[in-house]
């Protein structure tokens, strides 16, 4: 099991348990290794520095003690920020209707990058329109990457949010 995805499955139930959704978990580095945890409230409502200390706290005492990672890293616990990662088929969902920048690991139609406007999500796939016309099926599981475009769109709507996006 790939170490990252074993990560999640240890941190996501604490982090559920104390009002918290586990939007990403990246392990980087080299001799100093940084496990970058992204979250988000579930209730919809901002994150706050005192969050992310909540969080930190926690998932440092829960890693103390089951120790997945070997050697010496450096937690980091931040919130996924306006130009959000996109990493759920259900975030692909959620933030139908903005700009995102989407990258595969294989090509799809003969290409593997794609920047436009989310258009949901169909049997698996998600859909971005292209804007030329086009409206590209990409599936679920080979994408690679992905992230909300920061446009004053997607700021306004962060703005004015009431539905917990």
């Amino acid at each position: 099991m790939d170490r990252v995805k074993a990560i999640d499955r240890l941190i996501a139930p604490t982090l559920a348990g104390m009002g918290y959704a586990l939007v990403r978990a990246r392990l980087s580095g080299g001799d100093r290794r940084t496990l970058q945890v992204m979250a988000e409230r579930n209730d919809g409502a901002t994150m706050k520095v005192a969050d992310c200390a909540e969080i930190s706290r926690a998932l440092s005492a829960l890693l103390d003690v089951e120790d997945p990672i070997t050697g010496t890293y450096d937690l980091e616990v931040s919130s996924p920020g306006i130009d959000r990662p996109l990493v759920r088929l259900e975030d692909f969902a959620r933030f139908a209707g903005f700009d995102a920048k989407i990258e595969t690991a294989r090509p799809v139609d003969g290409r593997k990058r794609f920047l436009g406007r989310l258009d949901g999500v169909n049997a698996g796939r998600v859909r971005i329109d292209l804007g030329d016309g086009t409206v590209a099926a990409l599936p679920y599981e080979d994408i690679r990457e992905a992230k909300l475009v920061l446009t004053d769109e997607l700021i306004a709507a962060h703005m004015n949010d009431t539905d917990g996006r």
